[in-house]
């Protein structure tokens, strides 16, 4: 049985044909692999989230074979090692959905819900997904903060709440105010590359949740 996650109603159909691209790699590896997920990655959390993570795209081994975001390769040891720091995480992170963890007040959201070749999906294609990410967010009522995980995250979020981009730059650390009062933190992405280069550090990625769960306890009344 397929868990449509959370938000069921804001997710991509299984068989979704918007990127004609995507859906041929999707085709492709079903033959190749056809006992992993292969299909678009449905959000993985609490519907009552404080805090959305919004990262790039599920990986080809990671969430596109395991069916949920940030499991199953190594991109999501620094994530969810951090959501378990700040009390987010409920159980024990394992790096399979066997795990069976809960999140408690956050909830892990993907610009592109389908892997793209490369891990690099094309402007048309991010924009085709764009409407899947605008009613996930607009489906939680209780969020207040959003981190982005990479500029394709950052750059979505900022379309998505009318603001001009020039007027908000993706740059690690940076706090951007949206016009729903929200606010949107950006951070380089928990990526094995950007992990192992040092590009982001564990330091670098907790200091950005600090940050988050600073403004998310000023903001209450």
């Amino acid at each position: 049985m397929i868990d449509h996650g959370p938000l069921s109603f804001a997710e991509a159909p299984a068989g979704c044909l918007r990127c004609p691209r995507l859906a041929d790699l999707r085709q492709s590896l079903r033959k190749e692999h056809p006992d992993w997920w292969n299909a678009p990655v449905p959000a993985f959390g609490d519907p009552d989230a404080w805090l959305a993570i919004v990262g790039l795209a599920p990986g080809k081994e990671g969430a596109n074979r395991t069916g949920r975001p940030f499991t199953g390769d190594a991109s999501g040891a620094m994530l969810f090692a951090t959501l378990t720091k700040y009390g987010c995480v409920e159980g024990i992170f394992a790096n399979d959905p066997a795990d069976d963890i809960r999140l408690n007040g956050a909830i892990i959201l993907n610009a592109v819900k389908c892997l793209p070749p490369e891990n690099k999906p094309t402007g048309g294609e991010i924009n085709n997904c764009r409407p899947f990410l605008a009613r996930a967010l607009d489906g939680l009522p209780r969020l207040q903060i959003m981190i982005a995980l990479g500029k394709v995250a950052h750059d979505s979020i900022i379309r998505l709440s009318g603001e001009r981009l020039t007027d908000h730059k993706f740059v690690h650390g940076a706090t951007h105010q949206l016009p729903d009062g929200r606010t949107l933190i950006d951070s380089y992405h928990c990526s094995r590359y950007n992990v192992n280069t040092g590009r982001l550090t564990a330091t670098m990625f907790e200091e950005v949740f600090e940050r988050a769960v600073y403004l998310s306890s000023t903001s209450r009344p």
